[in-house]
């Protein structure tokens, strides 16, 4: 098991070692990570009730303040620990009042 985890880590460096990668390998090299998080977010969006009190504000919320630090810092860690944080202060705060 481990020598095939090996031989597919080693793939990549054995059929581009002399020449640049292909454009299309760049162009998803570029744009498939933002599309991963807008499906994670998406994802964690289905549950949301959006037809009942509170109407979906605590996800909303917490999506915009991790946008909000994301673009003023750059840290994708900052923007995370913020998002999980300001979640769970307006879940216990304002919606359970």
């Amino acid at each position: 098991m481990a020598f095939i985890i090996l031989f597919t880590r080693l793939l990549p460096f054995l059929f581009f070692h002399k020449k640049h990668p292909p454009e299309i390998l760049s162009y998803l090299e570029q744009n498939i990570p933002p599309l991963i998080m807008l499906l994670l977010v998406l994802y964690c969006l289905k549950g949301v009730q959006w037809t009942s009190v509170p109407y979906g504000s605590p996800e909303l919320g917490a999506i915009a303040i991790v946008v909000m630090v994301h673009l003023w810092k750059s840290n994708a860690l900052l923007s995370i620990v913020s998002g999980t944080a300001s979640y769970m202060y307006i879940i216990k705060a304002w919606v359970s009042t």
